[in-house]
């Protein structure tokens, strides 16, 4: 492959530090609009910043005692890597209850925290809708195809659901399928089904010469009722910029109709969350429609994502994935930096799940072949 052409391995690495470097962009300004984030920063963000709160982070509300910032990445990309090692331990494709038998372990088990600067076990760190997991599982033992429903439908299982699209590289319906598997013992409704659609996009845009439209084709083609809708309107609206700038506020209001959460994004509407046909999170399409704005540019996507504020972190997170597996640069001082505060190798899972990829590829194939040919005795065309 030419420089122009990035082959599998430079894919994964993309994408996976480009999600890592976007989560941690995204971090420290999470939660507040882009007024408030212009405000704060003398102007938009252009780079990896420090705690909203400066040395108060420890104690300060509503952030405390998460040390978001400096370079640290938050639950997305943790949920990111500990996905990654379930594929290492299972060597396949993934289902419902790999997530029982290998994630709820690992989320069990001490790593490091970038944001509490201590080893704890993930499930100290994550959210209470990715806690759900393992009280239903571990607890609850639910079966893990029927685990997530109930749940708080949000964004937690589209936000680590890139390795999935990597390991269908180059095939957006298997990843679509898989990525619904392996979000059921998380999410229902549309929380999955962007889980599903996110998948599909990473998937997507490692094809050779796919585009930022391409990309969001792909989604469309595959995604279902408000979360279908509220990928259109919002693409819609980002074909008509190429700077986030003026693009900020005609996204926000494109996506405004599907998302629950309402206009305070601290203090969600009594009807947040809750399943239904006819919404969408607004991370997913936001982040495509970042994905066109920024036309493949990783700067330009990651900061726009990271601009708009809300739940910019996840934001950038899925479409610095997606602009990574599109070929996109990273800046290399922004991935050291934040390897170096997160205490993270960022290219080590990549190269770990390409290999696996590569193993799943084969066996498909030799599944593919013995389908062919049980197929075709059936079919009597011998």
């Amino acid at each position: 492959t030419s420089p122009s052409t990035p082959g599998l391995d430079d894919r994964f690495t993309r994408a996976l530090v480009g999600a890592a470097v976007g989560d941690a962009l995204g971090g420290p300004v999470e939660g507040w609009t882009p007024e408030q984030i212009a405000e704060r920063h003398g102007g938009r963000v252009t780079g990896i910043v420090g705690p909203w709160y400066g040395e108060d982070w420890r104690t300060a509300r509503p952030i405390a005692p998460y040390h978001k910032g400096d370079g640290h990445v938050t639950d997305d990309t943790l949920m990111t890597h500990a996905l990654i090692r379930v594929y290492e331990k299972a060597r396949d494709h993934l289902d419902a209850y790999a997530v029982a038998d290998h994630l709820v372990p690992d989320l069990l088990s001490p790593r490091w925290i970038p944001e509490l600067e201590a080893e704890a076990l993930p499930l100290q760190r994550i959210f209470l809708a990715e806690k759900w997991i393992v009280a239903r599982l571990h607890y609850g033992h639910v079966d893990p195809r029927e685990a997530g429903a109930g749940n708080i439908v949000n964004c937690g299982a589209a936000m680590y659901m890139a390795p999935v699209g990597l390991v269908n590289a180059g095939h957006p319906e298997a990843a679509y399928a898989e990525a619904l598997e392996v979000a059921a013992p998380h999410q229902s409704s549309y929380g999955r089904e962007a889980a599903g659609v996110f998948a599909a996009a990473v998937a997507a845009a490692c094809h050779p010469g796919a585009t930022p439209d391409a990309v969001v084709d792909a989604a469309l083609a595959l995604a279902k009722d408000g979360t279908r809708s509220a990928i259109e309107e919002v693409c819609e609206v980002a074909s008509h910029h190429d700077d986030f700038e003026s693009a900020l506020a005609p996204m926000r209001a494109a996506v405004e109709p599907f998302d629950t959460v309402g206009p305070d994004y601290r203090s969600p509407a009594l009807g947040a969350r809750r399943p239904s046909r006819l919404h969408a999170i607004e991370e997913l399409p936001v982040a495509l429609g970042m994905l066109l704005v920024g036309g493949g540019d990783y700067r330009r996507t990651v900061l726009g994502s990271v601009n708009y504020g809300r739940d910019c972190d996840s934001i950038a997170t899925m479409s610095g994935a997606i602009v990574g597996a599109l070929g996109g640069e990273i800046p290399a001082d922004w991935a050291e930096t934040v390897a170096e505060a997160s205490r993270l190798d960022l290219h080590t899972p990549a190269r770990a799940l390409a290999q696996v990829a590569r193993e799943v590829f084969a066996r498909d194939l030799e599944r593919r072949a013995a389908h062919e040919e049980a197929f075709t005795a059936l079919a009597g065309e011998r």
